[in-house]
């Protein structure tokens, strides 16, 4: 039986290829069923029943020898004791290259199925990047296993049939096969819905008689109206796949009994200028339903698929779809890349062969930026399999974007620093934001002015994962570049107190010292640090000075800790007068961090004495009224408390240097300082100090406000 089969696959290639290199196939069976010998699938079949089944419908697709020996060789690395190297000893660096190519990744290399499942995808799509065959071989790998799915236990099918629909459908209709995209989504349905399927097949099949006759009297109608106008052309028509169907019901809320337009038609011509001929005609005869033509052969589906589209007003009144097509066109339809020959040559080459394999070009872009296999997963059946939109350059040139693309992922797809600093579109001549999502046919300009910058906005924005990712890599080069200057104004500052600065830092050799202590790469590596707060300017000016000015410093910061302590640990004057109670015990809020001289409240806390807080502090709004005490400062009270301002301004240079040199020039040490900027010229300024007495604050305040480009300042409560 077996070798019945074998013998009808090698009939089978050499009736598409009769100079092809049956010899090798062959060797390849016999390898095979050498090597899977006694292994048995689920169903109790013997193994090289699979990879015997992928082999023939790989020579259904028309593909050459060595992919085909690759459909019998795909499993022999990843289920038996088989090496690659053994695989390119007997057939070859070709066929081991597609071997290896389709071969998962185990659970030994990954640490869980899923990260197994992800890291597979990837190398799987990375080598069919270099040849497309490593993909439509797994495609056929993969329809065998959903043909034998019932053989699997019910969680692990629908964990199969989940993927199947997520990602291998897609992945043939990419690739323009389109009978096999549906024999996926159809067997997925199946599974993953039975109860839905089994009511749909059952409800077509009550129609089945009244619908085969309407497709014969139609299709009989639109062919002799053809011919009468001197076209001769092949008419059928054919009941749309489950799944399509069912996908209409859940997107519409439809009913099975509300199901009309499950019929379609097909007119298949000899030469191009037949289609729009054969258009004319048909709308001629029928009224065509606005908004439903559209014209695939002027301007193809990134998988090349080509056909005029329309729906009519049909002869009984009902809405009526018909596809246009050449006989050439209607192979590509059906086979895609599996159509041509040049497999190899396609992806990696040039003009419309590489543009037909953009969508895997990207994939391979975003597996370099995102390092998590599970984020790259997700994104491939998020991103990148969903239907396209056709917008147009001002030049004309078709940019494709996946469904619900805005005008930031316009401008990401045309350049990088487009998109960076964009900041409107025109669309069809009109004024459109950035948040506008873009439909087929507009034509789409970018707006751009040098002093944009992508904020955190644009992620909740934007559709695809390269703008997300760009978008996400400028914002984090803007920080850092902020965290710098910031880094560089705190550390020039405190070494000007001692008479020291950067450039004398580095003539003395110190800067390499203070790397390595501190464990920084780089001077630029240290002042980002310091930026950010994860190294403090104080602690490098300590680590520069001798011993004895370096201790009088951390006296110094000593003290003023000391001086922020509560009350009662210091032999001090106390700085609060409470009233109604014999407590002596007080502490001030941390959330609030009350400043002598403005308004305050106690609150009596159980075995912790009183807690002052600013009287507007939120946290005492709910308390319970009962425990408040009437609470004011002793005139004395000077003790500093931690204070954050938030300074929005406009983002432009300098103005982080004057916002700290007025801070400075009031005598105030900042303790620790950010900037985070938005993307529409704004930048938020957050400084953190200590002050002793509120009217203090709001000295600077007015000082700050005064600074041109400061829109306004606020005390943050922590």
């Amino acid at each position: 039986m077996a070798t019945a089969k074998i013998g009808d696959l090698l009939d089978k290639i050499k009736a598409y290829n009769p100079e092809a290199d049956l010899e090798t196939v062959e060797r390849a069976y016999e390898f095979s069923a050498r090597v899977h010998r006694g292994q048995k699938r689920i169903s109790g079949e013997p193994y090289l029943v699979h990879p015997l089944a992928v082999a023939h419908i790989l020579a259904d697709l028309r593909l050459d020898v060595p992919a085909v020996a690759t459909g019998l060789l795909h499993d022999t690395v990843e289920d038996t004791l088989t090496t690659i190297d053994e695989i390119q000893a007997a057939f070859g660096d070709e066929i081991a290259a597609l071997v290896d190519g389709v071969t998962k990744i185990g659970l030994i290399e990954a640490s869980s199925r899923e990260e197994a499942e992800a890291r597979s995808m990837g190398k799987m799509l990375l080598a069919s990047a270099q040849d497309i065959r490593v993909l439509l071989i797994k495609l056929a790998d993969r329809a065998h296993n959903m043909r034998t799915i019932e053989h699997l236990p019910e969680e692990r099918a629908r964990r199969v049939a989940q993927e199947t629909l997520d990602i291998y459908a897609p992945l043939a209709h990419r690739l323009g096969i389109n009978w096999l995209k549906k024999e996926f989504e159809d067997t997925a349905f199946r599974v993953l819905w039975p109860a839905d399927y089994a009511e749909l097949r059952r409800h077509l099949a009550r129609q089945r008689v009244e619908r085969e006759g309407y497709i014969r009297e139609v299709a009989g109608l639109i062919r002799k109206r053809l011919l009468d106008a001197g076209i001769d052309a092949e008419v059928t028509g054919r009941t749309k796949s489950a799944y399509s169907i069912f996908r209409k019901m859940r997107e519409q809320g439809l009913a099975y009994e509300d199901i009309a337009d499950v019929v379609g038609f097909r007119v298949i011509v000899d030469a191009d200028r037949d289609c729009y001929d054969a258009l004319g005609i048909i709308h001629r005869n029928w009224p065509p339903v606005p908004g439903r033509f559209r014209d695939y052969i002027a301007l193809p589906k990134a998988n090349r698929y080509q056909s005029l589209h329309t729906t009519v007003v049909g002869p009984y009144g009902e809405r009526m779809e018909v596809q246009i097509r050449t006989r050439e066109m209607h192979l590509v339809a059906e086979y895609g890349i599996a159509a041509h020959w040049r497999y190899k040559t396609a992806v990696n080459g040039s003009g419309a062969d590489r543009d037909r394999f953009e969508w895997l070009h990207q994939l391979l872009e975003l597996q370099k930026q995102l390092d998590d296999p599970r984020r790259y997963l997700k994104t491939v059946k998020e991103d990148l399999f969903s239907e396209d939109v056709l917008v147009f350059t001002p030049k004309g040139d078709v940019v494709r974007l996946p469904q619900g693309s805005t005008v930031i992922d316009f401008a990401y797809r045309i350049h990088s620093e487009i998109g960076d600093h964009c900041t409107a579109a025109r669309i069809d001549g009109q004024l459109a934001p950035l948040r506008t999502v873009l439909r087929s046919g507009q034509q789409v300009e970018v707006i751009t002015t040098e002093d944009q910058r992508p904020s955190r906005e644009w992620l909740k924005i934007v559709r695809t994962q390269r703008a997300r990712e760009r978008i996400l890599a400028a914002i984090k080069a803007d920080e850092r570049a902020k965290a710098l200057k910031l880094g560089r104004i705190l550390l020039e500052r405190d070494l000007a107190r001692h008479h020291l600065d950067l450039s004398r830092l580095r003539r003395e050799g110190r800067m390499a010292e203070i790397l390595k202590k501190f464990r920084r790469s780089s001077e630029e590596d240290l002042l980002e640090a310091i930026g950010r707060g994860t190294v403090r300017s104080h602690q490098v000016i300590e680590y520069l000075l001798p011993g004895g000015e370096a201790e009088k410093a951390r006296t110094r910061r000593g003290l003023r800790r000391w001086l922020s302590l509560p009350s009662r640990s210091k032999p001090s004057e106390p700085e609060v007068r409470v009233y109604g109670t014999e407590e002596t015990m007080v502490r001030f809020a941390k959330c609030c961090q009350p400043l002598p001289g403005e308004p305050i409240a106690g609150f009596m806390t159980r075995g912790r004495g009183v807690t002052v807080h600013a009287a507007g502090c939120e946290r005492l709004q709910g308390a319970d009224p009962s425990r408040r005490l009437e609470v004011e400062w002793e005139p004395q009270a000077r003790a500093p408390r931690t204070v954050r301002l938030e300074v929005t301004s406009v983002d432009r240079p300098g103005l982080l240097a004057a916002l700290s040199q007025a801070i400075s020039t009031a005598g105030i040490n900042i303790d620790r300082a950010f900037v985070r900027t938005s993307g529409d010229g704004k930048a938020l300024n957050v400084f953190e100090m200590r002050l002793t007495r509120a009217d203090e604050l709001e000295t600077l305040i007015r000082r700050i406000q005064r600074i041109p480009g400061v829109e306004s300042v606020r005390r943050r409560r922590f």
